[in-house]
């Protein structure tokens, strides 16, 4: 039989056993719903087996009700802030082989703090690149690329921050998206507000450019109206359009809450003030039931456009919260820390007649393994990355609730920044996670499972966990090409962690 034949036969047999046999040959909608800064515990879903003072705090029905419908994952990791994990996501790569290690915005300017020893190495400062040839980017072939050569409507809404401004990057419509709401180079919003015009010129103190403010929302400038609600209903009008054209859509809706700067949404300030919170406590928690209740109005309309039994909706965070918000108990530490608090976020995932309804995975993950994953339920198989080797592996088969041992698996996170924190690189496999510092070479060891507020360093008790962590870490930092800092007084760079002895001192 040619293949126009067994074409003609195929539709005729979906004409016969109606449109479930159809269904099952259309691709799926894909919406991944990403929250800017939110820790593991900023929701009333408990992602621990208790809950916690911040799951009684918060209120988040809709994230319940996914929950409820899918699978939460509970060791969902990303990078300890946002470009990293950001081009991660887009790239399949982990951030020591794509070397977007730290926060873009200005074309060859670090947002490093001088160091008083070290001198930073270089790296890919103005992001990624969907061409070759422009300076300290990674050239790349993102995730919508490969969705729009597979058939797919690409849908991009809210924060970008993938590429310094001036550069191919900071545009979302050069990365593969064919639609581009308010994504620009800048990582958080001037302003909140549409009365403020989405810009920070309103602040008597601010003296910088307006490279922070907003732009393609012009239509809403004067309104009063927050920006989360603003882009949901961009968001629902380009699901709207794609529907209408009969193609399946990736919707990437990267909303700019919950980052800073904190500005109440009045929806739902009262009710926490109500409750006692201070008024940035109040602040934070109606920023994130504004988040919650956009991913319930997407959900909603979801429904109404009778597409939910073919669209896999995908919740996650792309670091932990900020110094600033609450301790996320019983995690330590916060964003661009290597601890879980700054890279263990909440992750959940529909996905109709695949996820088991309130299912939990407890295998660990990474933002890397998110590339494959969604191509793969794209039914995109080829999945070759320009920029180099993909890191990520695909949860496909957690989501299909088979066991997959991921023990055996390492995990790597590289931070060889001095910008909130000093320099350091981590790896984790199985229960153990080692964090090495690259200033004076300290190496802490802990194991999660046991201690998952990581208050016992482990490293002298364990030496030969250490040196087998330590090894792998080197061997895969090297691999990949991984910079390290330079010791000023020698112009030397510090060691990798497989190159320097145990030193307990720090």
């Amino acid at each position: 039989m040619n293949l126009r034949k067994y074409l003609v036969a195929l539709c005729i047999l979906a004409s016969v056993f109606g449109p479930d046999c159809r269904a099952q040959t259309v691709k799926p909608n894909i919406i991944f719903f990403l929250v800017d800064d939110m820790g593991w515990q900023e929701t009333s879903v408990p992602f621990w087996k208790e809950k916690t003072k911040l799951n009684e705090r918060y209120h988040t029905p809709n994230m319940e009700t996914l929950a409820s419908q899918g699978m939460k994952f509970t060791q969902a990791y990303a990078c300890p802030l946002c470009s990293p994990s950001r081009v991660s996501l887009m790239t399949g790569l982990n951030a020591a082989r794509h070397a977007v290690t730290n926060w873009t915005l200005r074309k060859n300017v670090s947002p490093d703090i001088k160091h008083k020893t070290l001198e930073i190495p270089s790296w890919n400062v103005n992001g990624i690149s969907p061409v070759p040839g422009i300076e300290g980017t990674r050239y790349v072939k993102t995730l919508p690329m490969f969705l729009k050569e597979a058939g797919y409507t690409t849908i991009h809404v809210g924060k970008a921050h993938w590429g310094a401004k001036g550069t191919p990057g900071e545009n979302p419509l050069n990365l593969g998206f064919d639609v581009n709401i308010a994504g620009h180079s800048a990582g958080g919003p001037g302003s909140y507000y549409g009365k403020y015009n989405f810009s920070a010129a309103w602040r008597s103190n601010f003296t910088e450019d307006l490279i922070w403010d907003v732009p393609g929302l012009e239509k809403y400038h004067g309104q009063d109206i927050n920006i989360t609600e603003a882009l949901t209903l961009e968001a629902i009008s380009s699901m709207e359009k794609s529907v209408k054209k009969k193609k399946p859509f990736y919707l990437y809706m990267s909303h700019y809450a919950i980052h800073a700067p904190w500005e109440k949404d009045e929806r739902f300030y009262q009710k926490y003030k109500d409750k006692g919170l201070s008024d940035f406590e109040a602040t934070y928690a109606s920023m994130i039931e504004s988040m919650d209740k956009s991913l319930g109005d997407i959900m909603a309309k979801v429904n109404e456009l009778g597409i939910e039994k073919n669209t896999i909706l995908i919740f996650m965070s792309d670091n932990g919260s900020p110094s600033q918000c609450p301790q996320n108990e019983p995690l330590r530490g916060h964003k661009i820390d290597p601890y879980e608090g700054g890279i263990r976020d909440p992750m959940i995932v529909k996905w109709p007649d695949v996820t088991p309804s309130g299912s939990v995975c407890d295998q660990p993950l990474i933002i890397e393994d998110f590339f494959p994953s969604i191509l793969a339920m794209a039914g995109v198989k080829k999945q070759k990355q320009i920029g180099g080797k993909i890191d990520g592996k695909s949860f496909v088969p957690m989501l299909e609730g088979k066991k997959v041992d991921v023990s055996k698996r390492s995990f790597f996170w590289h931070f060889p920044h001095n910008y909130g924190d000093e320099p350091y690189s981590v790896i984790r496999k199985g229960d153990w996670k080692l964090i090495y510092w690259y200033k004076d070479g300290k190496k802490e060891l802990y194991n999660i499972p046991e201690d998952i507020g990581e208050k016992n360093d482990l490293s002298t008790t364990h030496p030969k966990i250490v040196k087998d962590l330590a090894s792998r870490l080197g061997k895969y930092l090297k691999s990949v090409g991984a910079k390290t800092p330079v010791e000023k007084s020698t112009g030397i760079a510090r060691p990798f962690p497989d190159d320097i002895e145990i030193n307990t001192s720090k």
